[in-house]
């Protein structure tokens, strides 16, 4: 289908978001004043943190522009691009020193997105585009309009919609998990640095480098996790309510 040929990369989305700001973060925050024998990579931390910023932020608006559609994936990773400068702008201080409670408002930055994010999706339950059947319950999962099919002959519509939400508020539970493992993450790796330093922005750098590659395995992957129970739980409540099999609520091995 022609609509798949369009659909942006996972890779290339986890390599342009995570991987190349993490790497200039971790390797172009050095102050080359700072060191005996600076590498022309070196840049400083505020040119490290503009570059980190800007990569995300160009490849989004580019998105935005080539698919000349909204994208709330996209949305929010441009949101989160601009909280990050905001926030460092604000935590960083003319001597090149960082607020002591760097950690803190970090971590509040990293854990409102998932917050909004599952507000949405919430919201979204009462609108003509709930964001739980495009996230989990769409048709290339499950065998939608086999199961409404069924719903229908047997005048469950009431009792179909009551799983459909209770589902989506698993779902919306799931953004909590990550709000909460933002937080942790955030003073895990901001917490104990020495912001007193004379490369304390440097180390700031590096700990929200760090922040973002351990936040793609810590969060990333018990999400799916949760995102797998969700699929398991949906579909086993399909099956009890409407009296279909597991193969025909699922469409399994396609």
């Amino acid at each position: 289908m022609p609509s798949k040929a369009k659909e942006e990369s996972p890779l290339l989305n986890i390599i342009i978001n995570v991987l190349l700001p993490v790497m200039v973060l971790s390797y172009m925050s050095k102050d080359a004043a700072l060191v005996d024998e600076p590498k022309p990579w070196q840049i400083g931390p505020q040119k490290a943190l503009l570059i980190a910023i800007i990569i995300p932020l160009a490849y989004g608006i580019y998105h935005f522009i080539k698919k000349k559609e909204f994208n709330l994936f996209s949305a929010i990773g441009v949101l989160s691009v601009l909280l990050t400068g905001g926030v460092t702008l604000y935590l960083w201080n003319p001597d090149g020193t960082v607020k002591s409670d760097a950690a803190l408002w970090f971590g509040l930055k990293e854990a409102i997105q998932p917050l909004i994010l599952g507000c949405v999706v919430l919201a979204s339950h009462w609108t003509k585009g709930p964001l739980f059947k495009e996230f989990i319950y769409n048709d290339a999962i499950f065998d939608v309009s086999r199961v409404e099919k069924k719903v229908e002959e047997n005048s469950q519509k009431e009792e179909y919609k009551g799983v459909v939400l209770r589902n989506t508020l698993i779902f919306c539970a799931s953004f909590v998990v990550s709000a909460v493992l933002n937080m942790f993450l955030a003073h895990h790796f901001l917490g104990a640095l020495d912001f007193t330093a004379e490369n304390a922005q440097e180390l700031y750098n590096q700990g929200v480098a760090k922040i973002t590659g351990w936040g793609f395995v810590v969060i990333g992957l018990p999400l799916m996790v949760i995102a797998g129970f969700i699929i398991f739980k949906h579909s086993r409540d399909l099956q009890n309510l409407t009296g279909l099999g597991k193969e025909e609520v699922l469409l399994l091995g396609s």
